[in-house]
């Protein structure tokens, strides 16, 4: 029987595999009004033989935990794209980003109703995942929500 085997798409998400951790400086927000800095965990495996890339997110603030993250990862060869299933503890209805590689750089994106994200991850030094997350009400004001630097562990 013939198996699929990851396309070379699937196989960039090897790039997030692994555990990272970092330091977050949050911006001003609506669910943040003062922003501050944070410790993120980020727990990134491939499952389901490469076709996914699992990640559970965790950010701690003054030793406590205050935000939780699951997401999922996929691989579209036939639109070249990639999309990221999120689900959060904070009762978010589901959401899905998607976007492409761009040289060591991996950029999603999801638009309203009422407020569009767009995350952007960079790969381009060995061992470092450099990250940022904007967010505009309107699809055109964009705002930085968070800018972070996570290190492999």
């Amino acid at each position: 029987m013939y198996m699929p085997k990851p396309a070379p798409g699937h196989l960039r998400l090897e790039k997030l595999a692994g555990s990272w951790v970092g330091e977050e400086t949050m911006y001003p927000s609506q669910w943040d009004p003062k922003g501050g800095t944070a410790t993120g965990r980020n727990d990134h495996k491939l499952i389901l033989g490469g076709f996914c890339l699992q990640v559970d997110y965790e950010q701690e603030r003054d030793g406590a935990i205050t935000f939780r993250g699951h997401g999922i990862y996929t691989y579209d060869p036939k639109e070249d794209l990639y999309t990221l299933h999120w689900f959060d503890g904070i009762g978010s209805p589901p959401e899905l980003f998607t976007g492409t590689f761009e040289g060591d750089v991996l950029t999603l994106g999801h638009g309203g109703p009422g407020m569009h994200a767009c995350m952007t991850y960079d790969f381009s030094t060995p061992d470092t995942m450099k990250g940022k997350m904007e967010m505009s009400p309107d699809g055109n004001d964009w705002k930085l929500l968070f800018e972070a630097l996570y290190e492999r562990v």
